[in-house]
């Protein structure tokens, strides 16, 4: 199999890389840019798979199917995405982020619907609004983004819907890698400096580990068990609050943390749903793996990270 991977410079599309070659497979991954971590990618493909990596920009349609011609993937696994969520509301960034987002990925599903190849779109938690308390469904369609990133995303799943019958779309949230910024990072930063901090209690949803998520979207890439699926760790659904009280404890932190609901620690320019909890039911019913509980997986980020 031949997998063309956009983003690979990201927490996501670098795992998915790793992912592909650790199996054999033939990868060529992309970047708007070619950095340290693509080179790594390189280094590590030595001797184990085919990896070449190409400079793409994905909102130049003439440019996506110059590469996509020449590739001729099995698989395209689409990573890359404007995900800068506070910054997408600034006025001078949001036709950026609707290129990045929804042009993007509109000229990747162009080509591979020309190249009748599948299509691995990761999408989000954010195309819902939300509200309430009940797991959403990975065939619902009660969308009703609240900010310009959700909008953007749920643009591009319904471009991929449009254009193609062989994707999948996988929403997923609260996601932390090695190789990207995230949430943990940032906790184990703050718990270094201060002896107290506050964090939200009244957003809800369950965290997403990349390595976790790249072993599962290759065996999407490996199948035709087409459609759209929810995809976080398993372990039950958590608070931010509850995720920064476990990361400490499995640190060895001794920082208090004090829980706050969101309009208690501060409106922020995107509006952040309450209600992440993501039903993976589907997954198993259709014969995947789902991952492991969150837990395991944040001794085993921190293991790498501490």
């Amino acid at each position: 199999m031949r997998v063309f991977v956009t983003g690979v410079s990201g927490q996501l599309g670098y795992d998915v890389v790793k992912e592909l070659l650790g199996r054999g497979y033939a990868v060529v991954g992309s970047d708007i840019a070619e950095n340290e971590k693509s080179a790594i990618l390189a280094e590590f493909a030595k001797g184990a798979a085919s990896y070449e990596f190409a400079t793409l920009d994905i909102t130049d349609g003439a440019a996506v199917e110059a590469l996509l011609q020449r590739v001729n993937p099995d698989a395209v696994v689409h990573c890359a995405a404007w995900t800068a969520v506070d910054a997408a509301e600034d006025e001078e960034n949001i036709e950026k982020v609707k290129a990045v987002n929804v042009t993007g990925t509109r000229n990747l599903a162009t080509v591979c619907k020309a190249l009748d190849c599948k299509m691995i779109y990761i999408s989000t938690d954010y195309v819902f609004d939300g509200q309430g308390e009940t797991p959403w469904e990975a065939d619902c369609t009660d969308y009703a983004p609240l900010s310009v990133y959700g909008q953007t995303k749920l643009d591009g799943e319904l471009a991929v819907k449009e254009l193609l019958t062989k994707y999948f779309i996988v929403r997923i949230a609260w996601v932390f890698g090695l190789n990207g910024n995230n949430f943990i990072k940032t906790m184990l930063n703050i718990g270094k400096k201060y002896d107290t901090l506050r964090v939200v209690s009244d957003q809800i949803g369950t965290p997403t580990y990349t390595p976790d998520l790249a072993r599962l979207l290759v065996d999407m890439a490996e199948s035709e068990k087409y459609g759209c699926y929810h995809a976080t760790n398993e372990g039950g659904y958590i608070s931010w609050y509850d995720f920064a009280c476990e990361i400490f404890k499995q640190a060895g932190y001794d920082t208090k943390v004090t829980p706050v609901t969101t309009e208690e620690y501060g409106l922020s320019k995107a509006k952040r749903p309450f209600n992440s909890r993501l039903d993976k039911s589907k997954l198993a019913k259709a014969g995947f793996e789902p991952l492991p509980a969150w837990k395991d997986a944040l001794e085993r980020y921190l293991k790498e990270v501490l």
